[in-house]
């Protein structure tokens, strides 16, 4: 065997590794890329639910406002808290921990307003009784679910990129391609996780 022969073999198995491992890492940057993109579809519809709910709050408001006079505070912190939460919704980016922290803040300060705001609404039967409210209150309640089912699939879907940027060798293709890592939608007080009961 000429020594031709040997480093052409040596050029071939170099070749070779080197195809191997382009093939790994376009692997594992096209599998980030896949699971990120699914987790910012996620994201989009917890937004999609969340301008929903949004959208309810003021004509929840105006409906309650010409029952409740007298209960002129509540109904603002609402229309405060639901703007707060809406601003955080607009400014909200999944790659970004710092935005879905604020996020996750508004949205616990939301529901809390929320849940004082049907408290009150116990005390004024006919609140209670309009068709308005009532249909309104049922909207509510449906993307309130909607909120939880949509968050649940972000925060799997964050979970799978997580898992899957930080396993090795995978970590070293993520950190060449800046695959930071994504953050969940979490409400960090326990006694805000609750979706705020509405019953009329």
């Amino acid at each position: 065997m000429t020594s031709l022969s040997a480093g052409l073999i040596v050029l071939i198995v170099l070749i070779g590794l080197i195809a191997v491992i382009g093939m790994f890492a376009m692997g594992v940057y096209n599998g980030l890329v896949k699971l990120r993109n699914m987790y910012k579809n996620a994201f989009s519809q917890i937004d999609v639910q969340l301008k929903r709910r949004n959208d309810l709050i003021p004509n929840l408001v105006e409906t309650a406002k010409g029952y409740m006079s007298h209960e002129r505070e509540t109904l603002e912190a609402v229309i405060a808290a639901r703007n707060v939460a809406a601003g955080a919704r607009e400014s909200a980016n999944p790659g970004d921990p710092g935005s879905m922290a604020k996020l996750g803040q508004a949205e616990a300060g939301l529901g809390g307003v929320l849940g004082r705001l049907f408290a009150v609404a116990e005390a004024y039967p006919d609140l209670k009784a309009n068709q308005n409210m009532m249909q309104l209150s049922e909207e509510l309640t449906s993307t309130e679910n909607k909120v939880a089912f949509s968050r649940q699939a972000y925060n799997d879907s964050v979970l799978a990129f997580n898992n899957k940027r930080e396993v090795f060798p995978n970590n070293i293709v993520a950190g060449m391609f800046g695959f930071s890592e994504a953050s969940p939608f979490e409400i960090e007080d326990p006694a805000q996780r609750e979706a705020p009961k509405v019953q009329f």
